[in-house]
């Protein structure tokens, strides 16, 4: 299937259509640092053979700010590519820079990602103004989707619900991965915006709780080494069968709490190497894992059924 074909398929996505499972890709690295395309396309394969209902290449977790221009595209193009519109791609296209997300974001649109993923700027600190005018310029440079990303864990800077009520006007900025932890927050932007608005949990540990709340999915780090569970999780709430959807997290929780025991991904690539899907190597600034935190990892792989 060709990139103008998938593109066409997913384009102006519905409001419902982003829902359930979503992975948050890592980016497979050879030792040497350099890119490991073989592992990433198997990869997103097997995802899509596992239940996941959309993939997000080049996040946080596919440590998008260690990559140069040319590996950021050449991985959201491997992406639609290797998903040949089976799922929908979400495309990070995050940056502290304006101009550099607007790039970001046109590009993906040209090689066919069904949406854009844009975290708030990080470092810079704006006003929630400058936050306003950020998204609206990368709003109005495209005309695929855009999921504002709120994650002031690690940009320092929150959108506040005033904010995402007057982005949300934009036709095209139609939902928020939310990584606030914050449950009341999908609560107050529901009542602050007219519109079906999209949310999706951006916290593996309270994906549950984010759908009792009036979320429609998460946008997940632990679905990368288990993305049949988390898609069995999503699945059995939406089908009503809520004891089995909170059985499921309980039985996940161990690799939720421990896959965040070091940064992320360090921990998540040390799983995947574990199982075989992926090398564990992250770029500098991110160092190995601790030993102590290794043997967590596996505890964690052991308890949910993945490691013998």
């Amino acid at each position: 299937m060709s990139h103008t074909r998938s593109h066409t398929m997913f384009r102006n996505t519905p409001h419902a259509f982003f829902s359930g499972s979503i992975t948050a890709l890592i980016t497979p690295m050879n030792q040497d640092g350099s890119l490991d395309f073989a592992s990433f396309e198997n990869l997103v394969d097997w995802q899509i053979r596992e239940g996941t209902s959309a993939l997000c290449a080049v996040g946080t977790t596919g440590e998008c700010p260690t990559l140069s221009h040319h590996e950021h595209h050449a991985v959201v193009e491997s992406a639609v590519k290797t998903a040949s519109g089976r799922v929908p791609i979400i495309a990070g296209a995050g940056s502290n820079s304006t101009a550099e997300s607007i790039t970001l974001a046109q590009h993906a649109e040209r090689v066919g990602a069904s949406a854009v993923l844009v975290v708030t700027p990080y470092y810079n600190k704006p006003t929630q103004e400058g936050l306003y005018r950020h998204f609206m310029a990368v709003a109005d440079a495209i005309s695929i989707p855009i999921i504002l990303y709120n994650i002031p864990s690690r940009s320092i800077i929150d959108i506040s619900v005033s904010t995402m009520a007057r982005l949300a006007k934009h036709g095209n900025i139609i939902g928020v991965k939310d990584s606030t932890t914050d449950l009341m927050r999908p609560l107050q932007v529901r009542a602050a915006i007219e519109k079906p608005f999209n949310q999706l949990s951006g916290e593996d540990g309270t994906s549950v709780a984010f759908l009792a709340t009036g979320g429609d999915g998460c946008i997940s780090v632990t679905s990368n080494i288990a993305p049949a569970l988390c898609a069995a999780v999503q699945t059995a709430w939406k089908e009503g069968r809520v004891q089995e959807a909170m059985a499921l997290q309980d039985k996940l929780l161990p690799l939720h709490e421990t896959l965040f025991c070091e940064s992320n991904p360090g921990p998540v690539k040390y799983a995947a190497s574990l199982l075989g899907l992926a090398g564990e190597t992250c770029r500098l600034p991110l160092a190995p894992i601790r030993e102590e935190s290794r043997q967590k990892v596996r505890e964690a792989l052991k308890s949910v059924g993945l490691l013998s």
